[in-house]
């Protein structure tokens, strides 16, 4: 995929194989960094074109050969407001920037979540240098992190960071490791949790494992120490990055994250093994206990691989020292 002018892009030549696809499934596959929707929502309004024909049927059938050109417009005034809030900055150039996420802290606007999130703080620190690709409301936001989840994330200045930046998440180049704290031990101590994530037929509010369909999910895990085999300190590394991806894995294998709201079933928590003190405290944990220690990627300008790494938040750092895991 080429870039021209920083926001009109191209995709690659539709191959053999690909021809018959639907518009928008097509241009998922081969446009890093742009969600199926967002597409459908450039095609319907005259933003894709192909030979300078514009394309405005989602449904438009590939033929081998084809390729697009995507214009994506300059940002509307966002909807969401710049606000003063602190931030933990951990690298910044023209291009990107890295941040220390605290937990409670939502990434972009949402129902129920229009003020305070990290895109209203960096509208107010980056002013207008932040990549549209993304919509109004999510401008330079390249990937996510849960709200109740700490830790690191970098967002794209420009449109040109954006593409690189998504291209890295989109071929899993990207080095992520996490840090846990779960309930029980996996076994084996060390492996790797592989299952397709897809919504949860029962509840929407959940993610699953599925045995068919959803989408491709890949968790390498280390347990780090364990205390009584009652709650132990997991090590994640993320090959891909689906939504809830390492509550649902860990969970898959019976050891759910401590302080987990959604995924911990009542009675999940009768640990045993443990002093009452201990067991109290574990059990009043109020997040997640999920931490995105650190985080490497090659800079889309410079080329040059970079890594970054944080250490755990206080209310994490006091439950490992309370449970004996450091």
């Amino acid at each position: 995929m080429n870039v021209d002018d920083g926001n009109i892009f191209f995709s690659a030549p539709a191959a053999a194989d690909q021809a018959g696809m639907r518009l928008d499934r097509f241009l998922r596959e081969t446009v890093p960094g742009m969600s199926r929707s967002r597409l459908q929502k450039l095609i319907a309004a005259g933003y894709v074109s192909s030979d300078d024909n514009i394309i405005t049927d989602n449904d438009f059938k590939v033929r081998s050969g084809d390729s697009f050109a995507i214009m994506v417009p300059p940002p509307d005034e966002a909807e969401p407001e710049a606000e003063n809030i602190e931030l933990e900055i951990v690298y910044e150039d023209d291009d990107l920037i890295v941040v220390n996420k605290p937990a409670g802290m939502t990434v972009h606007p949402a129902p129920g979540a229009y003020h305070g999130t990290l895109v209203n703080a960096l509208l107010y620190h980056c002013r207008d240098n932040l990549s549209g690709i993304g919509g109004v409301k999510r401008p330079g936001i390249v990937h996510r992190i849960d709200k109740d989840t700490s830790g690191l994330l970098v967002v794209a200045k420009n449109d040109f960071a954006h593409q690189g930046l998504s291209a890295q998440f989109f071929d899993h180049s990207i080095e992520r490791t996490y840090y846990a704290v779960v309930y029980g031990t996996p076994r084996p101590a060390a492996g790797t949790v592989r299952g397709n994530i897809a919504r949860s037929r029962f509840d929407r509010k959940k993610m699953a494992v599925v045995e068919s369909g959803g989408k491709t999910a890949v968790t390498h895990y280390q347990c780090l120490k364990s205390l009584s085999d009652a709650v132990s300190l997991i090590k994640c590394n993320l090959e891909t990055g689906r939504t809830h991806q390492i509550r649902v894995h860990m969970a898959s294998t019976g050891c759910h994250l401590v302080g987990d709201q959604v995924y911990v079933k009542p009675g999940k928590t009768q640990i045993r093994g443990l002093t009452p003190a201990v067991k109290n405290y574990v059990n009043a944990f109020s997040r997640q206990a999920l931490h995105a220690a650190s985080l490497g990627f090659v800079h889309p300008r410079s080329g040059e691989f970079m890594q970054f790494a944080v250490d755990f938040p206080a209310d994490m750092q006091q439950l490992l020292e309370v449970c004996s895991l450091i």
